[in-house]
Parts: C-alpha cells; structure tokens; sequence
C-alpha cells in the first residue's frame, strides 16, 4: 500500500520459517508455494527463490513452486474447504461474527 513500509514476499516467509520448530524448517525452504493473483507478475518465483536463497543457511536447498493455477489456488482451496462437512463447525455467519466480533474465529477454529 502506497506510503506504508512492509517487508517483501521473500522476507515474510522467511520470517515465517524461522517462527517455526527447526525440525520442520527444512521441509517449508523446500515447499514454498505462491499462490493468489499477486502472484502471477513474470518471473516473481525465481526471485523470491534467489533473495530466500540470501537469507536461508547456505546448506538449505530452497525450492519456490509458482502453479499455473495460481491465480485461483486460494478460491479453489477455500471452495474444497468449505465443502467438507467436518468444516462446517468452523462456518462464521455475519450474525455470528456482527454480534461476537473477531474473537468468534479463534472460539469456532482454534
């Protein structure tokens, strides 16, 4: 957003990873998947790929998947979500969320 300073793609996930237990950090360098149509700029995977590349442990192979489907990849994943019917306790409706506010989320999904 114009006028606000926020860290880049490549430094959020990054940040991300190093949030995370070290006994899984190996996987997520290895799976790190660009999904959502800010995505779909020409060449944006293999630059992130080379400024994680800067940031991670030089022995960490670091692998950025760009799907062609990206650009729906949140829809879709959001669409097949919401069909299961184990999901379904975890629906917020507008009431729900008008009356309760924010903390309706964290009360039905965590």
């Amino acid at each position: 957003m114009l006028g606000n300073e926020m860290n880049g793609v490549h430094l959020t996930a990054y940040n991300s990873i190093m949030k995370t237990d070290i006994d899984i950090r190996k996987d997520l360098y290895n799976n790190i998947v660009m999904s959502g149509g800010t995505t779909m700029f020409a060449g944006i995977a293999s630059r992130v790929q080379k400024e994680i590349e800067t940031l991670a442990p030089p022995s960490m192979k670091i692998k950025v998947i760009a799907p062609p489907e990206r650009q729906y990849s949140v829809w879709i994943g959001g669409s097949i979500l919401s069909s299961l019917s184990t999901f379904q306790q975890m629906w917020v409706s507008k009431a729900d969320y008008d009356e309760m506010g924010p903390s309706i989320v964290h009360r039905k999904c965590f």
